[in-house]
């Protein structure tokens, strides 16, 4: 059953460390299955508080995505995602 990555930007404090997060998670992806299916597109509130952008990964199981965001590499990015911005994200089953 497929899974996916979420993550809502709620703001960017340091653009730079951003930078630097986008450089080292593309590259996180390499020997993974994932699909992005958003990325920071067009968005429309609708309910609740405003965020800045979301992305959205698909993996083709649970485990997968663990795999992605546990993986060295990843961990090795997202540090500059901590320093760069507040974000919300998490990993959910999809529906077959």
């Amino acid at each position: 059953m497929s899974a996916f990555f979420v993550a809502l930007r709620e703001s960017v404090r340091d653009p730079e460390e951003m930078k630097l997060y986008a450089e080292k998670a593309g590259a996180s992806a390499n020997g993974h299955h994932l699909i992005a299916r958003v990325a920071y597109g067009r968005l429309r509130m609708t309910e609740g508080e405003p965020i800045e952008g979301a992305a959205i990964l698909e993996f083709p199981t649970f485990e997968e995505a663990e795999a992605w965001y546990d993986s060295p590499a990843y961990q090795a990015a997202v540090v500059h995602r901590f320093r760069g911005a507040k974000y919300r994200a998490f990993i959910v089953q999809g529906v077959d």
